[in-house]
């Protein structure tokens, strides 16, 4: 037996190695390298958080615990120190590329002095997008080749003015329909000069269909069955949306209009408003007392994690009621569960900067959040376990919206030139929706039976919303006491919800009723984003694979491609998204060998001790004088032949 136990621990050790090699890495210089050998982001040490297995991320700290960056040698510095251009830590440590954007900038990207990486588009706009202001250096300077991102084509600012703008003397651009208006909007009154002569004759005077020149300046119009626009542009005339006469499916045949619900909707028997059908929705928004959730009547208010946190955004998958929610300036996104009573909250990443904006992708099962100080929108899986920046170069991004059954991606940009853009779900095809009359967009959320765009404007304290394709702008809120700083944006049922910190209230609002605040606050509590939470608002559909008959995977994550949406086999049904990740939380390498060797050990010792047994109870029959005994029950044993003796 005890060649047998030899063998046993032998082949114990042997698993274990086997199982647990993938643990001997090396890590990089971005990494921390764990007293248990994992490789931890440099930026989680000393954060208050246990990412090591054995808390050595935490205990080994000089600075404990350290609110920012951890050198190399352990010394803490803040976190605008990180990527700043300046040596802080004395070792270079906190300026590693790996760490300050990793991936080496694409042909059409600019490389910052500080080597952040930005599209060449934002160069010379006026504004830092680089952060060091690197971008806005040497704009006079000759043209070089496109073909080099450190020596871009370089453009003076009066060359991106747009065509219905005017460009002043000094370079600078503003609406056409500025010019000639008895008020100098031109730094140096350009716009206000010659003002006698035909506008109309130059590019239309900016107008996209009619000019009417005037004895001082010009006016735009439109042609019957259009209406004029911001910018001097026309777009046809919507009775549905200009007169919001459905709450869902409007249809215009022979002068009549008739409505209908969507999928999953009933419609009211005296309103005729479009009712989900089914259980009562939940609305969750976080504050600075935690995360809370109540129904859309506010009657049902409920805790749902009492840890006071930075009110950040929310966003929901609703097919296993898990929330995801930022502590905005922690640079931190959490997920948990409303599922039974258990709360249990866990952290998925940490994004180096403020994060104002998050949204789900239920199809594909991606997460996109908005990151302040990266001026950047990014994309990650729904573990965490992946990430990437999809979209560099913006200026201060906010609110961020998602509607994969189109393939869309909105976002708002708050910062010098304020815009809302789209894009599709990868950050291609680029297009700017709203870039007039906003002044401070801060959050934004899609209206799904309608195909509507909504946005808070906290400048002017207003919501506004636009088709998808940037059409049928309207005003549909202004402030009354409960929109001076709104926060959170959700629509549901042809109601807007949001949260304004002003007043500490969450609020909703119908089309004709006008706002009115849900719940109000404690004093001193500030509320966060909002999401609501009902199978209606996230139906399924097929993914951006296409005809694809396989499930359907989001390849976004390799930095040396674009991202893209592939097929994972041809043998598979039509059309599936990506498994919803499990809420608990899954076994590490070292506990998942530990498991494996454990049963190794666990049956080889049932084998021996059946052996034994066999080896101690006598046989039920005499044997003959020369006798075998049969084949052992242990491989491992011989066969013994038993002689008599005299």
């Amino acid at each position: 037996m005890g060649h047998l136990g030899t063998t046993f621990v032998l082949i114990h050790i042997l698993s274990w190695t086997i199982c647990s090699g993938s643990d001997n890495q090396t890590c990089t210089k971005s990494q921390f390298t764990c007293t248990s050998k994992e490789c931890i982001p440099r930026i989680w040490v000393c954060d208050g958080h246990q990412d090591c297995e054995d808390a050595s991320d935490e205990t080994l700290c000089r600075h404990r615990p350290c609110s920012g960056f951890v050198c190399t040698d352990g010394q803490c510095v803040t976190l605008s120190a990180m990527c700043d251009g300046h040596d802080d830590c004395g070792d270079g440590s906190d300026e590693i590329p790996e760490s300050c954007g990793g991936p080496k900038c694409k042909h059409d990207e600019y490389v910052c002095a500080n080597q952040r990486c930005v599209s060449s588009v934002f160069l010379c706009d006026n504004m830092d997008d680089c952060g060091d202001g690197s971008d806005e250096v040497s704009c006079e300077a000759p043209h070089h080749d496109p073909a080099s991102p450190s020596t871009p084509t370089l453009r003076p600012p009066h060359d991106l003015c747009a065509p219905a703008e005017f460009r002043c003397g000094d370079g600078e651009c503003i609406p056409h329909a500025f010019r000639c208006d008895h008020s100098e909007d031109c730094g140096d009154g350009s716009d206000e000069r010659d003002c006698d002569k035909n506008e109309c004759l130059e590019n239309n005077g900016g107008c996209s269909h009619l000019c009417i020149d005037q004895p001082m300046g010009f006016l735009c119009d439109c042609p019957p069955g259009m209406r004029l626009v911001a910018d001097g542009n026309c777009e046809e005339i919507d009775e549905c949306l200009s007169g919001d006469v459905c709450s869902q499916i409007c249809v215009h045949t022979n002068g009549t209009l008739t409505c209908a619900c969507r999928e999953g909707y009933t419609q009211g028997p005296h309103t005729g408003e479009c009712i989900a059908a089914g259980d009562a929705a939940v609305i969750a928004f976080s504050s600075s007392a935690g995360l809370r959730s109540i129904d859309p009547l506010g009657r049902e208010y409920r805790q749902v994690t009492g840890s006071p946190s930075a009110p950040g955004p929310v966003a929901a998958l609703v097919a296993n009621r898990s929330l995801y929610w930022a502590a905005s300036e922690h640079g931190a996104i959490y997920r948990t569960t409303l599922e039974g009573n258990r709360r249990q909250t866990e952290a998925i990443l940490r994004s180096h900067g403020t994060i104002l904006g998050l949204a789900v992708d239920w199809l594909h099962h991606l997460l996109y959040w908005t990151n302040a100080n990266s001026h950047s929108l990014n994309v990650a899986s729904l573990d965490g376990a992946q990430k990437r920046v999809l979209v560099g170069g913006l200026s201060k991004p906010t609110g961020v919206a998602v509607e994969p059954l189109e393939g869309l991606l909105f976002w708002a940009d708050a910062g010098t030139k304020p815009r809302i853009e789209r894009s599709s779900l990868d950050g291609r095809g680029r297009t700017a929706l709203v870039t007039s009359a906003l002044q401070v967009p801060v959050a934004i959320a899609v209206d799904l039976p309608r195909g509507l765009l909504y946005w808070a404007d906290a400048g002017t304290r207003s919501v506004s919303r636009v088709r998808f394709d940037g059409q049928q702008r309207k005003t549909v809120l202004e402030s009354n006491g409960y929109l001076d700083r709104p926060s959170g944006l959700v629509v549901f049922e042809g109601r807007v919800f949001w949260t304004d910190q002003a007043s500490g209230t969450l609020c909703g609002s119908d089309r004709d009723a006008g706002s009115s605040p849900l719940l109000r606050l404690g004093q001193g509590t500030t509320p966060g984003g909002l999401a609501i939470l009902h199978p209606v608002l996230q139906p399924q559909g097929k993914t951006q694979c296409g005809s694809c008959t396989s499930a359907c995977v989001a390849d976004f994550f390799n930095t040396e491609a674009p991202p893209r949406f592939t097929c994972s086999s041809p043998s598979d049904a039509t059309g599936k998204a990506l498994p919803l990740p499990s809420l608990t939380a899954d076994l590490s390498d070292a506990s998942f060998a530990w498991l494996v060797s454990s049963i190794v050990l666990l049956s080889l010792l049932l084998v021996g001790l059946l052996w034994w047994w066999r080896r101690l109870t006598p046989p039920s029959a005499p044997h003959s004088a020369t006798s075998t005994l049969g084949e052992s029950c242990d491989p491992l044993m011989p066969t013994v032949a038993l002689k008599e003796t005299a």
